[in-house]
């Protein structure tokens, strides 16, 4: 299990991922702390994708003004941007079927319109090593 004490990427990691799978979370949420391990797991069943594990609380210069009211909430994106950011299931199985869908054409669903920001400033906090703690 990975260190929340966001550490600086992996040389391997520098490149950029396929794709993101962004945990946004609460340290004094238990049902944060449960999903953990789930997560976690996922991230050796997708090597394409970039983890993060974001305390919102703990990093809230990368969270930015984006109000998480329920946790856990997830940002999932790839190449053509953001393609879910919402509250989930604290399930595996949710999570799979999100990234299962990456690449395909996008739904038209409506996003968030803070979503393209969170994710650039996930993506920089990331590349200085200030935002990963997955």
């Amino acid at each position: 299990m990975h260190n929340p004490a966001v550490p600086a990427p992996p040389a391997a990691a520098a490149a950029e991922p396929q794709a993101w799978a962004v945990c946004l979370c609460a340290q004094w949420c238990g049902t944060c702390r449960e999903y953990r391990p789930v997560f976690d797991a996922l991230e050796h069943k997708y090597p394409g994708v970039r983890f993060v594990w974001l305390d919102v609380e703990d990093q809230a210069e990368v969270a930015g003004d984006y109000d998480v009211e329920t946790f856990p909430t997830l940002l999932v994106a790839d190449s053509a941007g953001v393609r879910f950011l919402g509250p989930v299931l604290p399930q595996a199985s949710v999570l799979e079927r999100l990234l299962q869908r990456l690449g395909e054409p996008p739904a038209g669903a409506a996003l968030d319109p803070e979503a393209p920001a969170l994710l650039a400033r996930i993506r920089q906090a990331c590349a200085s090593g200030a935002g990963d703690g997955a």
